[in-house]
């Protein structure tokens, strides 16, 4: 009597297991560290990228202005700004995974690609909304951009954790430009919350709350490292 059993490394239909996300790189990469140095610089490179692209927008609507002798870049921003961005993207893009490992909650809300893009796009959106879309005033602007944030946080990420590390990192964002503004470094044309636009800490969360979404896709592979 022939054999008929088949031997299959797959779970059968109704064990209830299931296969986990994987992410899309370095699949040979096994060692934690070259893993973690590989995707710091993947972040740092988007968040150079998303600055130079934001940056422009802010000033071609003359919403940012920087002294002439510091404009040294095809995109019309300061040598500083986008190292700056590229370096707080991967701080932020290795931080919110880091969190759901130590909460013990691995964040699993739209866990793809595709969704990871569309909140980048909505990202850019309300950048793009806070330059160019003109408001009776700075309130009703600051609202709504507010409004989108919180929208944009509620439709790619819903954790605790996440909205609670972006309005800390957005506050503490907030603060260190109020500082690098009032020593003159670079200024907002019409303040109205001190030394910036009312509007600004939105957009901070807005981009955390994406970085922090491209960050734990890209570690969707590291819980299968080896150490």
């Amino acid at each position: 009597m022939a054999d008929s059993t088949v031997v299959s490394d797959q779970q059968p239909p109704g064990s209830g297991q299931t296969t986990p996300s994987r992410g899309p790189y370095i699949a040979v990469v096994t060692n934690r560290n070259t893993n973690l140095v590989i995707r710091g610089f993947m972040l740092f490179s988007i968040g150079v990228f998303l600055a130079l692209v934001l940056n422009l927008l802010q000033v071609q609507r003359n919403v940012t202005l920087f002294p002439p002798d510091v404009i040294s870049s095809i995109f019309s921003s300061a040598w500083w700004v986008p190292p700056c961005c590229g370096t707080a993207s991967a701080m932020i893009g290795l931080l919110y995974p880091c969190i759901d490992s130590r909460l013990g909650e691995p964040h699993k809300f739209k866990r793809e690609w595709s969704s990871v893009m569309r909140c980048v796009a909505v990202f850019v959106g309300i950048n793009h909304a806070s330059a160019k879309v003109d408001f009776a005033n700075n309130v009703q602007l600051s609202l709504t951009l507010a409004a989108l944030s919180i929208g944009l946080w509620w439709t790619f990420d819903r954790s605790r954790s996440g909205f609670g590390l972006g309005v800390v990192i957005a506050l503490l964002a907030t603060l260190s430009t109020q500082l690098l503004v009032y020593n003159g470094v670079f200024q907002y044309t019409s303040p109205d919350f001190l030394y910036i636009r009312s509007w600004l800490p939105c957009i901070f969360f807005a981009g955390v709350i994406t970085m922090g979404n491209i960050g734990r896709q890209l570690a969707l592979k590291s819980s299968n490292i080896e150490p």
